[in-house]
């Protein structure tokens, strides 16, 4: 059975990871992938999860492959964990893969960043209200790709049916003023992951989806724990162990000049270094190099290392002060 609505806004309130898609060598989904990912998380601590989501080459999965890893990741999961949905598209096929993600039980959905050419304002929030009119569960839309009014981002947080925003423009000062002009029971969610859980924070937000702690979850849970205890300095030293592996997702990666290329194939990388499963991409985004794949090894040991440094720093002043 679905959460309610409060349960969900209580879920997002935390650190979301995104389940990738693994495909094999011929771009088929190895479900079994998925379903060895979720419950690994769940077992960190995890409790809110995106499945065919942005991250998991949503716009590479057909209708029918977006329903299938979303089951696989509903059923793979305790039904304490809050699974979001992602869904785009026209108004039509969006409200379809709704009904058929209520099918299979998930929590809420992620309504992707619009991909049309050409936008508006008040289109958009027409968007959502009839996203919303086809189902009781709640919707989460993605702001990216476009620049709204704080206007927009106000009247947003007021259709009926939306629990959440997450929000993944480079804008703190636009997010502060959303959310000071929004309604007060929105969550609002860092969509930016790690890099940015600082500063978003400070203007309002209340929870983050996850970028390393896709693959290392444990950096996400301490960055959380310290930015909802205020311990500033320690969140912004996590924040700081987390920004060269952060940063080379940001690169165009060999034969390219648009940023962000290898930012999917890095992190089934960081999985396949923690002995998880990333598998292979689909076109458009291409496989990384050796020599990315060398250079990743190393961010993500010198990241492990510098957590795990941290931590133990902790647990030994904890011990001294105890004396």
């Amino acid at each position: 059975m679905a959460m309610s609505e409060e349960r969900v806004k209580e879920s997002l309130r935390g650190v979301a990871v995104g389940l990738l898609t693994p495909f094999n060598q011929d771009q088929e989904i190895e479900y079994w992938k998925i379903e060895e990912n979720a419950k690994f998380h769940y077992g960190e601590g995890i409790r809110t999860f995106l499945a065919a989501a942005n991250i998991s080459e949503y716009h590479s999965l057909s209708h029918k492959e977006r329903v299938s890893v979303t089951e696989t990741s509903v059923a793979a999961l305790p039904s304490d964990a809050c699974v979001l949905a992602g869904v785009g598209g026209s108004t039509d096929n969006a409200q379809t893969l709704i009904q058929d993600y209520d099918q299979v039980g998930v929590d809420a959905m992620m309504i992707m960043p619009p991909d049309h050419t050409y936008i508006h304002e008040q289109g958009l929030l027409e968007y959502y209200r009839k996203l919303t009119s086809v189902t009781d569960t709640p919707l989460v839309p993605y702001v990216r790709g476009f620049d709204p009014s704080v206007t927009y981002l106000s009247k947003l947080t007021q259709v009926d049916g939306i629990a959440g925003i997450k929000y993944a423009l480079k804008d703190p000062v636009k997010l502060g003023a959303g959310i000071e002009a929004g309604a007060e029971d929105t969550v609002w969610i860092n969509g930016l992951a790690e890099p940015y859980a600082v500063s978003f924070w400070s203007e309002g937000v209340e929870g983050f989806s996850a970028g390393v702690s896709n693959f290392h979850p444990a950096v996400g849970l301490e960055l959380y724990e310290s930015l909802s205890n205020e311990n500033w300095e320690r969140a912004r030293k996590l924040r700081n162990i987390c920004l060269p592996y952060q940063n080379f997702r940001d690169e165009t990666g060999q034969n390219n000049t648009i940023g962000g290329a290898i930012s999917v194939p890095l992190v089934k990388e960081g999985l396949e270094l923690a002995d998880l499963h990333g598998g292979n991409v689909r076109e458009p985004i291409q496989p990384l190099a050796s020599e990315e794949k060398q250079r990743a090894k190393k961010l993500y040991e010198q990241l492990i290392n510098e957590f795990n440094q941290l931590v133990d720093n902790r647990a030994s002043k904890a011990t001294s002060d105890s004396h």
